[in-house]
């Protein structure tokens, strides 16, 4: 079949996308989180360079749902106002924590829609970022003095590990504590919580194995022809996907009872 009828055949998603875009969604999402997965696109003729930003929210149940896609060149404040107020027009009333990655604009939307909504800055993109300029050979190193970080039992003993890592690492490295520094106060929101809250808010495993089957299905293309082309790629990945998501995240039942003692009534179980 030519690229012109495939094209034609798989059109018919749109609509589908379209009321799954637009369906009713739940008024509590415990957890949400915000990301963005990059891609190539033609649609303006020269090849750019789009991100399809997804809100994957987990249910009161503990289950995963992903609440919608959307598509930009960029992204700033005005675009994630957009999205939040969209989320509030089908449903959602609260969210207890946002966990983002570094996404601009949209700790300042989700305030300003949300108000009650913490925002956690995922630490995981934030190490890898911290890695990316020294030298291979020290990485390792460099890695376990900021997971000691991380992995700290309280915001104090992660804080005196941040004294340490500076004073190791700053004459080689001048610019990973000044940044770890400068998002603190996000960085750490998840210090607040008990251990079952603070492992669902502290890792990416929910968003990575997203991210993992999604890109499976992008593999081989390096350029999409449009933008609906794109949404319909990831759109029926994600159907498959879903298929999948019929269990709670780990330890969801401990991490509902803390909520449900943190957050009172707004968490209804």
């Amino acid at each position: 079949m030519s690229p012109t009828l495939i094209s034609t055949i798989t059109d018919a998603v749109l609509d589908e996308v379209r009321t799954w875009q637009s369906r009713p969604l739940a008024s509590v999402y415990p957890i949400l989180y915000c990301d963005a997965l990059f891609v190539k696109s033609r649609q303006e003729g020269p090849v750019q360079t789009k991100a399809v930003y997804r809100a994957l929210g987990i249910t009161m149940d503990g289950e995963k749902e992903l609440l919608g896609l959307w598509l930009r060149a960029s992204a700033g404040a005005k675009f994630w106002l957009s999205v939040f107020t969209e989320l509030t027009n089908r449903g959602v009333q609260d969210c207890c924590i946002a966990c983002v990655d570094g996404l601009t604009g949209l700790p300042e939307a989700s305030e300003a829609v949300l108000p009650k909504t913490q925002v956690q800055l995922c630490i995981v993109p934030k190490v890898r970022h911290s890695l990316r300029d020294g030298p291979w050979r020290e990485r390792r190193a460099v890695a376990a003095d900021l997971r000691a970080i991380s992995s700290a039992t309280t915001l104090a003993a992660a804080e005196q590990a941040l004294e340490r890592f500076a004073d190791r690492w700053d004459t080689k490295y001048p610019a990973i504590s000044p940044s770890g520094l400068a998002d603190w106060d996000r960085l750490t929101v998840f210090f607040d919580y008990p251990p079952g809250i603070r492992r669902a808010v502290s890792t990416t495993n929910a968003i990575e194995s997203l991210n993992y089957s999604l890109r499976k299905g992008l593999k081989g293309r390096s350029a999409f022809p449009n933008n609906a082309s794109i949404i319909k790629v990831l759109y029926m990945g994600l159907q498959h996907v879903a298929k999948k998501w019929t269990q709670p995240i780990p330890e969801w039942k401990a991490a509902l009872n803390q909520c449900v003692i943190l957050f009172g009534e707004r968490v209804q179980v």
